[in-house]
């Protein structure tokens, strides 16, 4: 019997209630239709072989789905999704990373549930999710009952959901886990508006191409900056000032999970460049932050003020950058600085900041045990958040309540389900022991590979392939946030 087993079963033991909520199940379905569920929320509930039950509804125009165990641990993991482009929403709602995650964790007597937030999940949707989620909470302990823990999970945006879901309502979860996360997402805006700046502004000068507050123009200014990136990728010139638009924030040159990390510098900036284009132009570009600007009153981004001199001197890529100007014949890194500084300006909307800093931002002062999980080679959520994030909890929180664990892939969230399960197991002994378990990467690959073969396919965001990969867990140490909004 495994120690994080034992564990459980102590758990089980010390829960009397536990007995009781597993028999109260059974009547779940017949108390949904007797009782109605609350305003403004709907229900339907089905039991599925093996007595697992699937709830699912609709609370104030966001779809939810709940998970219940026949017998039921008295544990509910609340997990939070990411970012979805409106050309890609995923059928039904997501109740962990991957499906075979919610499989062990119900037939492991873990209740699991999600809202997919109002406007089937698009955009930036913090405000929402933070909402949505606090309403199918109180739903849950209404027609289910109150767990006697519940963790707060989520990937990507849905990490920082996660965190806030746990800094605003201390006494309702009893530990985080986020993926792949973002914490300070005003900084990721200010970052991916530095990447398209310097794409504009040395890649497709004199182009139309709106950065913010594009309106009608947003597809058109998109398509041209994704343009202007696969032209550079054909020179050696170009090459170099794709290297320093990714620089300027800190983006990696590994894109592909299933990949071993590139070597040469054209390749390194061929993969970087992916990031540029796919997660920075297409993703939080002229369209992305159209919908975010209608959400926020305004544009929060700005780089008034910004020397991208000193940033590219603080960037974990300026060597890259220095490499690709090296083996580039007619490439001047000076004149092009020179020609950054010169660039026009873009203002910010107070309004639209002050929503930033409300709704995208943790403050680090969780009390609560919060593990993260991140892959080393990121550039969709670059890996400087989780330092910026440890430094937060460092000085506002508890800098022991914190775990951060890496999984050394390319790709954003490009984790196995016996990742996301070891990092989940890891928190739950901190939960019930009152200390963490080793985090050593030794121990941590060998509880993936115990796994089994199932549980250890990672699904690359690129290719939409799903491989199996080899445990990857690593020591890693993150480079520093070059503009954070704390």
């Amino acid at each position: 019997m495994s120690r994080w087993t034992s564990g459980a079963d102590r758990w089980r033991r010390r829960t009397a209630r536990v007995g009781l909520v597993g028999a109260a199940l059974a009547g779940l379905v017949a108390g949904l239709v007797v009782g109605g569920p609350p305003a403004g929320a709907s229900a339907e509930a089905s039991v599925a072989a093996g007595g697992r039950k699937t709830i699912t509804g609709e609370i104030d125009g966001a779809e939810y789905r709940v998970e219940l165990p026949a017998r039921w641990n008295g544990t509910l993991v609340l997990y939070s999704h990411g970012y979805f482009l409106a050309e890609w929403v995923p059928e039904g709602v997501q109740v962990a990373n991957r499906v075979e995650t919610e499989q062990w964790l119900i037939e492991h007597g873990y209740a699991v549930a999600a809202s997919k937030f109002k406007n089937d999940g698009v955009g930036y949707g913090v405000q929402d999710g933070v909402t949505d989620q606090v309403a199918l909470l109180d739903w849950f302990e209404e027609h289910v009952g109150e767990p006697r823990r519940t963790v707060s999970s989520g990937m990507s945006q849905g990490g920082l959901i996660a965190g806030l879901l746990a800094e605003r309502n201390p006494k309702r979860f009893d530990g985080v886990a986020a993926m792949c996360a973002e914490y300070d997402t005003h900084a990721t805006w200010n970052s991916g508006l530095d990447i398209t700046f310097v794409v504009k502004t040395l890649l497709a000068p004199g182009e139309d191409i709106e950065l913010v507050r594009a309106g009608e123009d947003a597809a058109a200014s998109r398509d041209a900056l994704a343009a202007a990136i696969d032209r550079a990728l054909e020179t050696p010139e170009g090459r170099a000032r794709l290297a320093l638009a990714g620089a300027v924030a800190n983006i990696p040159g590994w894109y592909a999970a299933h990949e071993p990390k590139p070597k040469t510098t054209d390749e390194l900036v061929a993969a970087q460049s992916l990031w540029t284009k796919w997660a920075y132009s297409y993703g939080i570009g002229p369209v992305g932050r159209t919908e975010l600007e209608a959400r926020a009153g305004g544009n929060p981004s700005w780089n008034t003020g910004i020397d991208y001199g000193r940033l590219l001197a603080r960037s974990s890529q300026r060597d890259l950058v220095r490499d690709a100007y090296a083996a580039a014949p007619g490439g001047d890194l000076g004149a092009d600085l020179k020609r950054l500084a010169k660039a026009p300006r873009i203002r910010p909307d107070a309004k639209a900041v002050a929503y930033q800093y409300r709704h995208g931002i943790v403050r680090g002062t969780t009390l609560a045990p919060v593990v993260t999980l991140h892959s080393t080679g990121d550039g969709g959520a670059v890996t400087d958040q989780e330092r910026w994030y440890a430094d937060q909890i460092r000085r506002h929180g508890n800098s022991a309540s914190l775990r951060q664990l890496w999984v050394d892939r390319g790709g954003h969230c490009s984790f196995s389900s016996a990742d996301e399960l070891v990092m989940l197991r890891t928190l739950l002994d901190r939960i019930d022991d009152g200390q963490w378990p080793s985090t050593a990467p030794t121990r941590l690959n060998a509880s993936v590979s115990a796994m089994g073969p199932a549980y250890q396919k990672v699904l690359d965001l690129g290719t939409g392939a799903d491989l199996p990969l080899e445990p990857a867990y690593t020591n890693f140490t993150p480079p520093r946030m070059l503009r954070p909004s704390r």
